[in-house]
């Protein structure tokens, strides 16, 4: 077992995630490793994603039993229950799972209103996380989503019979979203009773559609003061409902429906990351790796056959304590600063420190920090402030 002196590593968490990266239709926000799923053969990709996990069990015997297990995508919910039930199985068999361990699905709503959703639980899933996105159809199809508002509803309100553990995604922020629109339809999200939701800015990433769009002056992303105005109003909805949030893009009704398997990413636990595009962070004769799978499936399922070991950087100790501390600060956790000095010697610069507090952006209790609720509208700009 690995040392839990450690400040990092499985005394953390372990989690595994599994990179589902076909879909029947890319999202032009979308900035994921995803590809067309046509009509593909998936059997070579299942197999990789099982010689791989069985090359991971090679190398981390000295690991724990798995926290969670995460099937992310693109979308995995096209991915048959009996390969879903396989890779479960597998993961119970190599490292053992714990008695409560989570299982999540993210699943397109239309996936979720043709399945057999039993065919999920009896694979192994205990929670769905459900990418509705809106719950108007103007913004679905500005966001390219194969979906309606009224199929979204009836996607979560099945779930709901299924799966009481289970999470809904929406995007807000869309450009020229008025303030009231936003707060109706946030409302109309809250009033289909998930206990989780995870709630995210829209992104103009570079590389996706609606990057080259931007480019070209065909969209005008909406200003910052704007979203910090809309981030405020969800905080204050969402709060209003019973679901606070508990991360910076999180919120949950009871600390039982947080995501365990993203409470490892921001607590500095590891995880394995199998699928193309997939990545890492493994503890190894007491190191940080960093995995980092390659993209195309071709070329993932090329560098499973041909490696035994596992290939990746050796994380240094300055990013490491950086990277810790920009994922602690992200939950109302928090983060205990001695943590870096474990790993760098440095302390966390006190009067950086006092400064973030006279700002009202940060709270300090002893050794440990977290970001007040305007602190977490800065988070990047705090960590920054705070990194050694």
């Amino acid at each position: 077992m690995i040392s839990t002196a450690l400040p990092f590593g499985p005394a953390y968490g372990f989690g595994l995630y599994i990179h589902w990266p076909f879909c029947t239709k890319i999202c032009p926000y979308c900035d994921f490793n995803v590809y067309a799923a046509k009509d593909r053969d998936n059997d070579a990709l299942v197999k990789a994603l099982s010689d791989d996990l069985a090359r991971h069990a090679r190398t981390l015997e000295s690991h724990p039993r798995l926290s969670s297990i995460y099937f992310g995508g693109g979308t995995p919910s096209l991915m048959a229950p009996k390969d879903i039930a396989g890779l479960i199985q597998q993961a119970e068999t190599l490292f053992g799972l714990e008695r409560d361990t989570e299982v999540t699905l993210e699943a397109n709503p239309n996936d979720v209103l043709s399945a057999d959703l039993s065919a999920w639980s009896d694979a192994g899933i205990t929670r769905l996380s459900i990418g509705i996105q809106s719950l108007d159809d103007e913004a679905l199809s500005f966001l390219g989503r194969d979906h309606d508002a009224v199929g979204a509803q009836r996607a979560v309100e099945r779930v709901a019979r299924h799966f009481p553990n289970h999470s809904i995604d929406l995007i807000y922020a869309r450009p020229g979203q008025p303030p009231e629109d936003w707060e109706k339809e946030l409302s109309a999200a809250l009033g289909l009773g998930a206990p989780h939701l995870s709630l995210y800015e829209l992104t103009i990433a570079e590389r996706t559609a609606f990057g080259k769009r931007a480019k070209r002056g065909e969209l005008i992303p909406m200003p910052d003061d704007d979203q910090a105005d809309l981030y405020e109003l969800t905080q204050q909805v969402a709060e209003a409902h019973g679901l606070p949030a508990y991360e910076v893009s999180n919120h949950a009704r009871a600390p039982e429906m947080y995501s365990r398997h993203n409470l490892t990413y921001w607590r500095g636990g590891d995880w394995i990351g199998l699928g193309p595009g997939a990545h890492g962070r493994l503890t190894l004769d007491g190191q940080r790796l960093v995995t980092h799978a390659p993209l195309r499936p071709g070329d993932y399922r090329t560098a499973v056959s041909s490696t035994d070991g596992l290939a990746g950087e050796k994380l240094s100790p300055l990013d490491n304590a950086r990277e810790l501390l920009a994922l602690g600060l992200r939950s109302d956790e928090g983060f205990d600063t001695t943590r870096l000095q474990k790993l760098t010697g440095i302390p966390v610069p006190a009067d950086a420190m006092s400064g973030m507090k006279e700002a009202g952006l940060l709270k300090q209790d002893g050794r440990h920090i977290t970001l007040t609720r305007e602190g977490r509208l800065l988070a990047d700009r705090v960590a920054a402030e705070l990194s050694p």
